[in-house]
Protein backbone atom coordinates (compact mmCIF):
# COMPACT_ATOMS: atom_id res chain seq x y z
CA UNK A 1 0.00 0.00 0.00
CA UNK A 2 1.20 3.54 -0.80
CA UNK A 3 2.49 5.50 2.17
CA UNK A 4 0.09 8.30 3.09
CA UNK A 5 1.30 11.71 4.18
CA UNK A 6 0.02 12.92 7.54
CA UNK A 7 -0.52 16.63 7.09
CA UNK A 8 -0.75 19.09 9.97
CA UNK A 9 -1.35 22.37 8.14
CA UNK A 10 -3.44 23.08 5.03
CA UNK A 11 -3.84 26.37 3.19
CA UNK A 12 -4.76 27.42 -0.34
CA UNK A 13 -4.50 30.37 -2.72
CA UNK A 14 -6.40 31.27 -5.87
CA UNK A 15 -4.45 31.76 -9.12
CA UNK A 16 -5.88 35.21 -9.79
CA UNK A 17 -2.80 36.67 -11.44
CA UNK A 18 0.36 38.17 -10.02
CA UNK A 19 0.99 37.87 -6.29
CA UNK A 20 1.11 41.30 -4.68
CA UNK A 21 3.02 42.22 -1.53
CA UNK A 22 -0.18 41.98 0.52
CA UNK A 23 -0.53 38.31 -0.48
CA UNK A 24 3.10 37.67 0.27
CA UNK A 25 3.34 39.32 3.68
CA UNK A 26 -0.16 38.21 4.67
CA UNK A 27 0.10 34.54 3.73
CA UNK A 28 2.90 33.20 1.52
CA UNK A 29 5.76 34.35 3.73
CA UNK A 30 4.14 32.46 6.62
CA UNK A 31 3.70 29.36 4.44
CA UNK A 32 7.45 29.29 3.92
CA UNK A 33 8.07 29.59 7.67
CA UNK A 34 5.45 26.98 8.60
CA UNK A 35 6.99 24.27 6.42
CA UNK A 36 10.03 24.36 8.71
CA UNK A 37 7.90 23.28 11.70
CA UNK A 38 4.93 21.33 10.32
CA UNK A 39 3.94 18.85 7.63
CA UNK A 40 2.18 21.26 5.28
CA UNK A 41 0.02 20.88 2.18
CA UNK A 42 -0.63 23.96 0.08
CA UNK A 43 -3.03 24.27 -2.83
CA UNK A 44 -3.41 26.40 -5.94
CA UNK A 45 -7.20 26.30 -6.17
CA UNK A 46 -7.99 26.89 -9.83
CA UNK A 47 -11.55 25.55 -9.48
CA UNK A 48 -12.30 28.41 -7.09
CA UNK A 49 -10.93 30.87 -9.63
CA UNK A 50 -13.64 29.80 -12.09
CA UNK A 51 -16.18 31.72 -9.99
CA UNK A 52 -14.51 34.89 -11.33
CA UNK A 53 -15.49 34.04 -14.94
CA UNK A 54 -11.84 33.74 -15.91
CA UNK A 55 -10.83 33.08 -19.51
CA UNK A 56 -9.53 29.51 -20.14
CA UNK A 57 -6.06 30.51 -21.37
CA UNK A 58 -5.65 33.05 -18.57
CA UNK A 59 -6.75 30.51 -15.94
CA UNK A 60 -4.24 27.92 -17.15
CA UNK A 61 -1.45 30.48 -17.42
CA UNK A 62 -2.21 31.96 -13.99
CA UNK A 63 -2.26 28.49 -12.42
CA UNK A 64 1.14 27.56 -13.81
CA UNK A 65 2.55 30.96 -12.87
CA UNK A 66 1.24 30.72 -9.32
CA UNK A 67 3.05 27.42 -8.82
CA UNK A 68 6.26 28.97 -10.15
CA UNK A 69 5.85 32.05 -7.95
CA UNK A 70 5.24 30.00 -4.81
CA UNK A 71 8.34 27.95 -5.51
CA UNK A 72 10.29 31.17 -6.08
CA UNK A 73 9.04 32.47 -2.73
CA UNK A 74 10.52 29.46 -0.97
CA UNK A 75 7.89 26.71 -0.94
CA UNK A 76 10.10 23.62 -0.96
CA UNK A 77 8.78 20.34 -2.46
CA UNK A 78 11.15 18.49 -0.13
CA UNK A 79 9.52 20.05 2.94
CA UNK A 80 5.86 20.55 1.96
CA UNK A 81 3.39 19.44 -0.71
CA UNK A 82 2.05 21.89 -3.28
CA UNK A 83 -0.90 20.72 -5.39
CA UNK A 84 -3.12 22.05 -8.16
CA UNK A 85 -6.75 21.55 -7.16
CA UNK A 86 -8.14 20.48 -10.54
CA UNK A 87 -5.62 17.61 -10.71
CA UNK A 88 -7.29 16.04 -7.67
CA UNK A 89 -10.92 15.23 -8.60
CA UNK A 90 -11.58 13.92 -5.10
CA UNK A 91 -11.98 17.55 -4.00
CA UNK A 92 -15.15 17.94 -6.03
CA UNK A 93 -16.38 14.46 -5.10
CA UNK A 94 -16.11 15.26 -1.40
CA UNK A 95 -17.76 18.64 -2.03
CA UNK A 96 -20.92 16.92 -3.30
CA UNK A 97 -21.09 14.67 -0.25
CA UNK A 98 -20.55 17.61 2.13
CA UNK A 99 -23.11 19.76 0.29
CA UNK A 100 -25.78 17.34 1.44
CA UNK A 101 -24.78 18.08 5.03
CA UNK A 102 -24.87 21.86 4.58
CA UNK A 103 -27.94 23.99 5.08
CA UNK A 104 -28.98 26.52 2.44
CA UNK A 105 -29.12 29.26 5.07
CA UNK A 106 -25.56 28.61 6.20
CA UNK A 107 -24.24 29.20 2.72
CA UNK A 108 -26.46 32.21 2.00
CA UNK A 109 -25.12 33.93 5.14
CA UNK A 110 -21.54 33.83 3.89
CA UNK A 111 -20.18 37.36 3.60
CA UNK A 112 -19.05 37.21 -0.03
CA UNK A 113 -22.48 36.04 -1.21
CA UNK A 114 -24.29 38.62 0.92
CA UNK A 115 -22.09 41.38 -0.48
CA UNK A 116 -22.79 40.24 -4.03
CA UNK A 117 -26.52 40.26 -3.34
CA UNK A 118 -26.28 43.69 -1.73
CA UNK A 119 -24.72 45.10 -4.90
CA UNK A 120 -27.14 43.21 -7.17
CA UNK A 121 -24.32 41.25 -8.76
CA UNK A 122 -25.14 38.24 -10.90
CA UNK A 123 -23.77 35.13 -9.17
CA UNK A 124 -23.43 31.55 -10.30
CA UNK A 125 -24.35 28.45 -8.33
CA UNK A 126 -20.61 27.82 -8.09
CA UNK A 127 -20.05 31.18 -6.42
CA UNK A 128 -22.86 30.38 -3.98
CA UNK A 129 -21.56 26.92 -3.03
CA UNK A 130 -17.80 27.53 -3.17
CA UNK A 131 -17.54 27.69 0.66
CA UNK A 132 -18.43 23.99 0.64
CA UNK A 133 -15.64 23.29 -1.84
CA UNK A 134 -13.40 25.27 0.47
CA UNK A 135 -14.45 23.03 3.36
CA UNK A 136 -13.62 19.99 1.23
CA UNK A 137 -10.18 21.48 0.46
CA UNK A 138 -9.50 21.50 4.19
CA UNK A 139 -11.16 18.31 5.40
CA UNK A 140 -9.85 16.08 2.62
CA UNK A 141 -6.33 16.32 4.10
CA UNK A 142 -7.51 15.95 7.71
CA UNK A 143 -5.00 18.58 8.81
CA UNK A 144 -5.29 20.06 12.27
CA UNK A 145 -4.46 23.69 11.52
CA UNK A 146 -5.60 26.24 8.96
CA UNK A 147 -3.78 29.60 8.79
CA UNK A 148 -6.52 32.23 8.58
CA UNK A 149 -7.00 35.96 8.44
CA UNK A 150 -9.98 37.94 9.71
CA UNK A 151 -11.78 37.57 6.37
CA UNK A 152 -11.57 33.76 6.49
CA UNK A 153 -12.88 33.00 9.96
CA UNK A 154 -16.45 32.58 8.76
CA UNK A 155 -15.40 29.99 6.18
CA UNK A 156 -13.46 27.98 8.73
CA UNK A 157 -16.38 28.04 11.14
CA UNK A 158 -18.65 26.63 8.42
CA UNK A 159 -16.04 23.95 7.73
CA UNK A 160 -16.01 22.96 11.40
CA UNK A 161 -19.83 22.78 11.46
CA UNK A 162 -19.87 20.51 8.42
CA UNK A 163 -17.24 18.22 9.93
CA UNK A 164 -19.11 18.01 13.21
CA UNK A 165 -22.38 17.31 11.39
CA UNK A 166 -20.74 14.49 9.41
CA UNK A 167 -19.50 12.86 12.61
CA UNK A 168 -22.89 13.18 14.29
CA UNK A 169 -25.02 12.02 11.39
CA UNK A 170 -22.94 8.92 10.65
CA UNK A 171 -22.10 8.24 14.28
CA UNK A 172 -18.35 8.23 13.72
CA UNK A 173 -15.40 10.12 15.09
CA UNK A 174 -13.86 10.61 11.68
CA UNK A 175 -13.15 14.30 11.09
CA UNK A 176 -11.24 16.27 13.69
CA UNK A 177 -12.45 19.87 13.79
CA UNK A 178 -9.74 21.97 12.11
CA UNK A 179 -8.37 24.78 14.25
CA UNK A 180 -7.52 28.30 13.18
CA UNK A 181 -3.83 29.12 13.21
CA UNK A 182 -3.17 32.80 13.81
CA UNK A 183 0.30 33.76 12.63
CA UNK A 184 2.27 36.97 12.88
CA UNK A 185 1.34 38.13 9.40
CA UNK A 186 1.28 41.75 8.30
CA UNK A 187 -1.96 43.27 7.02
CA UNK A 188 -0.94 45.45 4.09
CA UNK A 189 -3.31 48.19 2.98
CA UNK A 190 -3.87 49.91 -0.36
CA UNK A 191 -1.26 52.53 -1.26
CA UNK A 192 -3.94 54.86 -2.65
CA UNK A 193 -6.62 54.17 -0.03
CA UNK A 194 -5.01 52.94 3.20
CA UNK A 195 -8.42 52.38 4.78
CA UNK A 196 -8.86 49.35 2.46
CA UNK A 197 -6.91 46.12 2.27
CA UNK A 198 -4.43 45.92 -0.63
CA UNK A 199 -6.16 44.46 -3.67
CA UNK A 200 -5.72 44.34 -7.43
CA UNK A 201 -9.41 44.99 -8.12
CA UNK A 202 -9.20 48.79 -7.74
CA UNK A 203 -6.31 49.40 -10.12
CA UNK A 204 -2.54 49.67 -10.42
CA UNK A 205 -1.99 52.49 -7.96
CA UNK A 206 -3.48 50.46 -5.12
CA UNK A 207 -0.98 47.58 -5.05
CA UNK A 208 2.60 46.47 -5.72
CA UNK A 209 3.31 43.19 -7.44
CA UNK A 210 5.75 40.93 -5.64
CA UNK A 211 7.85 40.58 -8.80
CA UNK A 212 7.49 44.22 -9.89
CA UNK A 213 10.42 46.03 -11.51
CA UNK A 214 12.39 48.38 -9.25
CA UNK A 215 11.50 51.57 -11.12
CA UNK A 216 7.77 50.87 -10.94
CA UNK A 217 7.98 50.04 -7.24
CA UNK A 218 9.64 53.37 -6.51
CA UNK A 219 7.00 55.26 -8.50
CA UNK A 220 4.14 53.55 -6.69
CA UNK A 221 5.64 54.08 -3.23
CA UNK A 222 6.42 57.73 -4.00
CA UNK A 223 2.78 58.23 -5.00
CA UNK A 224 1.43 56.48 -1.88
CA UNK A 225 -1.03 58.43 0.26
CA UNK A 226 0.53 59.58 3.54
CA UNK A 227 -1.73 62.06 5.31
CA UNK A 228 -4.97 63.45 3.91
CA UNK A 229 -4.84 66.29 6.43
CA UNK A 230 -7.48 65.03 8.85
CA UNK A 231 -5.19 63.11 11.21
CA UNK A 232 -5.01 64.55 14.76
CA UNK A 233 -1.65 66.07 15.62
CA UNK A 234 0.76 63.59 17.15
CA UNK A 235 -1.03 60.56 15.70
CA UNK A 236 0.13 58.43 12.78
CA UNK A 237 -2.14 58.49 9.74
CA UNK A 238 -3.28 55.24 8.12
CA UNK A 239 -1.08 55.89 5.11
CA UNK A 240 2.05 56.48 7.16
CA UNK A 241 1.28 53.52 9.39
CA UNK A 242 0.90 51.32 6.30
CA UNK A 243 4.34 52.34 5.02
CA UNK A 244 5.85 51.48 8.40
CA UNK A 245 4.07 48.11 8.29
CA UNK A 246 5.56 47.35 4.86
CA UNK A 247 9.03 48.38 6.05
CA UNK A 248 8.77 46.12 9.09
CA UNK A 249 7.45 43.22 7.00
CA UNK A 250 10.57 43.52 4.83
CA UNK A 251 12.65 42.76 7.92
CA UNK A 252 13.85 46.33 8.48
CA UNK A 253 13.05 46.52 12.19
CA UNK A 254 15.94 48.82 13.04
CA UNK A 255 14.86 51.34 10.41
CA UNK A 256 11.29 51.20 11.69
CA UNK A 257 12.46 52.05 15.21
CA UNK A 258 14.69 54.87 14.01
CA UNK A 259 12.12 56.43 11.67
CA UNK A 260 9.34 56.03 14.25
CA UNK A 261 11.42 58.04 16.72
CA UNK A 262 11.88 60.69 14.04
CA UNK A 263 8.11 60.77 13.49
CA UNK A 264 7.30 61.43 17.12
CA UNK A 265 10.00 64.10 17.38
CA UNK A 266 8.67 65.81 14.22
CA UNK A 267 11.92 65.11 12.36
CA UNK A 268 10.56 62.57 9.88
CA UNK A 269 10.13 63.61 6.26
CA UNK A 270 7.72 61.45 4.33
CA UNK A 271 10.14 61.37 1.40
CA UNK A 272 12.68 59.77 3.74
CA UNK A 273 10.17 57.10 4.82
CA UNK A 274 9.13 56.37 1.23
CA UNK A 275 12.73 56.02 0.15
CA UNK A 276 13.38 53.48 2.92
CA UNK A 277 10.28 51.50 1.96
CA UNK A 278 11.20 51.57 -1.73
CA UNK A 279 14.72 50.31 -1.12
CA UNK A 280 13.51 47.54 1.20
CA UNK A 281 10.98 46.33 -1.38
CA UNK A 282 13.46 46.54 -4.26
CA UNK A 283 15.94 44.47 -2.26
CA UNK A 284 13.28 41.84 -1.57
CA UNK A 285 11.79 41.66 -5.05
CA UNK A 286 15.12 41.63 -6.90
CA UNK A 287 16.09 38.37 -5.22
CA UNK A 288 12.65 36.87 -5.86
CA UNK A 289 12.70 37.83 -9.54
CA UNK A 290 16.08 36.18 -9.96
CA UNK A 291 14.82 32.99 -8.35
CA UNK A 292 11.67 32.97 -10.48
CA UNK A 293 13.67 33.35 -13.69
CA UNK A 294 15.78 30.35 -12.75
CA UNK A 295 12.73 28.19 -12.05
CA UNK A 296 10.65 29.07 -15.11
CA UNK A 297 13.54 28.49 -17.51
CA UNK A 298 12.72 24.75 -17.55
CA UNK A 299 9.07 24.26 -18.53
CA UNK A 300 9.23 20.45 -18.54
CA UNK A 301 10.64 20.42 -15.02
CA UNK A 302 7.82 22.68 -13.84
CA UNK A 303 5.17 20.39 -15.34
CA UNK A 304 6.81 17.34 -13.79
CA UNK A 305 6.97 19.06 -10.42
CA UNK A 306 3.29 20.06 -10.56
CA UNK A 307 2.24 16.52 -11.47
CA UNK A 308 4.43 14.80 -8.87
CA UNK A 309 3.40 17.08 -5.99
CA UNK A 310 -0.30 16.87 -6.90
CA UNK A 311 -0.10 13.08 -7.09
CA UNK A 312 1.46 13.00 -3.62
CA UNK A 313 -1.42 15.06 -2.24
CA UNK A 314 -3.95 12.96 -4.12
CA UNK A 315 -2.93 9.80 -2.28
CA UNK A 316 -4.21 11.32 0.94
CA UNK A 317 -7.29 12.83 -0.75
CA UNK A 318 -8.19 9.51 -2.37
CA UNK A 319 -7.93 7.70 0.93
CA UNK A 320 -10.16 10.23 2.69
CA UNK A 321 -12.87 10.02 0.03
CA UNK A 322 -12.70 6.22 0.08
CA UNK A 323 -13.31 6.19 3.85
CA UNK A 324 -15.99 8.88 3.67
CA UNK A 325 -17.88 6.94 1.02
CA UNK A 326 -17.83 3.84 3.21
CA UNK A 327 -19.39 5.83 6.06
CA UNK A 328 -22.16 7.35 3.90
CA UNK A 329 -22.94 4.12 2.01
CA UNK A 330 -21.51 4.94 -1.43
CA UNK A 331 -19.61 2.34 -3.42
CA UNK A 332 -15.97 2.80 -4.42
CA UNK A 333 -14.17 1.13 -7.30
CA UNK A 334 -10.97 0.68 -5.31
CA UNK A 335 -8.95 2.11 -2.49
CA UNK A 336 -6.03 3.29 -4.63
Amino acid sequence: MNQLKNYEVVSCIQPSGDIHIGNYFGAVKNWVALQEKYQCVYGVVDLHAMTRNSEPKALQSNTDQMVIDLLACGIDPNKSTLFVQSLIPEHTELTWILSNLTNFGEVSRQTQFKNAQKHNESTSAGFFTYPILQAADILIYKAKYVPVGDDQRQHLELCRKIAERFNTRYEVDYFDLPEAMYTNSSRIMSLADPSQKMSKTKGEKHFIRLFEEAETIRKKVNAAVTDSGDTPEGEMSKGVSNLFTILGACGKGDEVISLTNDFYTNQLKYTQLKEAVSEALVELTTGLRTRRSEIQSDVSLINDTIREMSEKARKTARNTVYEVKKHVGIKSISHF
